[in-house]
């Protein structure tokens, strides 16, 4: 059953209870690594693994998201800052315990290459930050496996398939 999380503003991205923080650096440009992000939202299943099914709503206002194991949640988004910065909250789910959750994207421009940071700010009970902190590696190995599949969809040349030779 989805319910409601508090309505937090962007800057819960830096001041919420917990804060789970991941870099990685592309070879593709920020206009496109953006482009991926958020204009073609419906893409996410391609590369990020954890995510099953998103799609944009309100002409691009919210999102909704699904993620392996049959979490879902309707988001908002709260910056679209072109080839800079994608930010939504979490306005309803059915993840248990989770009160309040931000996920801000920043990009940044490193040579012809993007460097990305990933940021979800969350709050819950006690117990919900506990198990948030110690699933920490294993949701950066999720988030470092989605760029690297989002850095060869977007940079074939520079990724080329097993066995080509090159």
């Amino acid at each position: 059953m989805a319910r409601r999380l508090r309505l937090v503003e962007l800057d819960f991205a830096s001041s919420a209870p917990l804060r789970l923080v991941f870099t990685a650096e592309l070879a593709a440009p920020p206009v496109a690594v953006y482009r991926s992000l958020a204009e073609e939202v419906g893409s996410w299943p391609s590369w990020f693994p954890a995510v099953v099914r998103a799609a944009p709503t309100g002409g691009g206002a919210g999102r909704t998201v699904r993620l392996r194991g049959g979490v879902r949640f309707q988001e908002t988004v709260m910056a679209a800052d072109p080839e800079t910065r994608y930010a939504y909250r979490v306005d309803e789910t059915n993840a248990p315990a989770v009160r309040a959750m931000v996920e801000e994207w920043v990009l940044s421009p490193v040579g012809p290459g993007t460097r990305v940071r990933w940021t979800m700010a969350v709050d819950g009970p006690a117990p919900y930050l506990l198990a948030m902190r110690l699933a920490r590696p294993g949701v950066g190995r999720s988030f470092r496996d989605a760029m690297r599949r989002l850095d060869r969809r977007l940079t074939p040349a520079r990724h080329p398939s097993p066995g080509t030779g090159r």
